[in-house]
């Protein structure tokens, strides 16, 4: 396994960190146990999930992959040798059911009652990193490319929600500070209300990253280097796309694609197209697609970390094991003249 520095802490997180948001709809408690005992023994000390996890989301099952890992985190004794990061949603009118009686957004009363929460299912006294969801402000992100302002909201202050969280920290209930879904002036608003009122510098943005969707290298690639605050790497895959059991109209019952009708976002006529190209050339160089697409994401000087997730262990154990593929300059070359060609078909 390969290590990187979170941010401009002291912490070193495996290149591969363990996503979880299956468990709890794909997967039982005894599946995601067994995928943390395999992560754990390749090497991984990172694990990622949300109070709103599982997804897709109900009321039904929210809150179970947090207490999965902290019934694991309970009967193996490893909570020091694993760096445990967690989400509070931003804004929303889909999510009454997470706040009983308030309507979430970013201020003190929501945000203590997602971290006392989440605390208590992950059996655990302080989160590793503790991240904003999503923004509470109108922005683009979860696909949407375009910005369109809104000057009627009346968001909570970014700094205000900072600040809430560094009270937090100096708790101890919290170590770091992380963003996700987050566009470049989020970011910088970010660091800017770290300087100005002694907060905590943010480690991580955690963004969509893939193959298929590169808009991250358009304006949030340079701050993560400039600023140490590296990717954090979700849907690598693109949702199962980029291991092409979707090709030429396949639809595997157990995909989440085939599953759940709320996930097209990479199911679009340019990602087929891509994908097809993509898989060409692992076969070309007798890789696995899946290994190809994650070892491009792995070799990235932006990435802290890839965020991989598995619904069994025999995929599990493939995208895992991506941290031993080195492509070359001649494959990497192919990669790009696919991307030039048909840039982020699925943002």
């Amino acid at each position: 396994m390969q290590f990187s520095k979170l941010g401009n802490t002291d912490i070193s997180v495996s290149k591969i960190c363990l996503g979880t948001m299956t468990w709890g709809e794909q997967n039982s408690e005894a599946e995601a146990h067994l995928q943390m005992d395999m992560a754990v023994s390749k090497g991984i000390n990172f694990f990622d999930t949300a109070e709103m996890y599982p997804v897709p989301p109900r009321a039904e099952t929210q809150g179970k992959t947090e207490e999965y890992i902290g019934s694991w985190l309970k009967k193996t004794g490893k909570r020091k040798d694993i760096i445990l990061a967690s989400k509070v949603i931003g804004k929303s009118d889909n999510f009454d059911y997470i706040r009983p009686g308030f309507k979430p957004i970013l201020d003190r009363k929501n945000i203590e009652y997602a971290l006392n929460n989440s605390l208590r299912r992950l059996e655990t006294d302080y989160i590793d990193l503790y991240q904003i969801h999503w923004p509470e402000r109108t922005a683009n992100f979860f696909g949407q490319l375009g910005y369109i302002h809104n000057k009627n909201e009346t968001p909570t202050a970014l700094s205000e929600t900072l600040d809430i969280l560094t009270g937090f920290v100096k708790q101890g209930k919290i170590r770091y500070i992380g963003l996700s879904n987050e566009t470049p002036w989020g970011v910088m608003d970010a660091i800017r209300s770290s300087e100005k009122y002694s907060q905590p510098k943010i480690v991580s943005i955690q963004n969509p990253y893939s193959l298929l969707n590169r808009s991250y290298e358009i304006g949030l690639a340079e701050i993560s280097i400039r600023e140490n605050c590296g990717l954090l790497a979700y849907s690598p895959l693109a949702f199962g796309m980029l291991t092409g059991k979707y090709l030429n109209g396949a639809k595997p019952p157990e995909g989440r694609i085939t599953k759940f009708g709320r996930f097209q976002r990479y199911n679009n006529v340019r990602s087929h197209q891509a994908t097809a190209e993509y898989c060409a050339i692992a076969k070309k160089y007798s890789l696995s697609p899946a290994q190809m697409s994650l070892a491009y994401i792995n070799s990235r000087p932006f990435v802290t970390s890839n965020i991989i997730g598995a619904t069994n262990l025999n995929q599990l154990e493939e995208n895992i094991n991506s941290i031993d593929i080195k492509l070359t300059a001649e494959i990497i070359n192919e990669i790009e003249v696919i991307h030039h060609n048909n840039p982020n078909p699925a943002p």
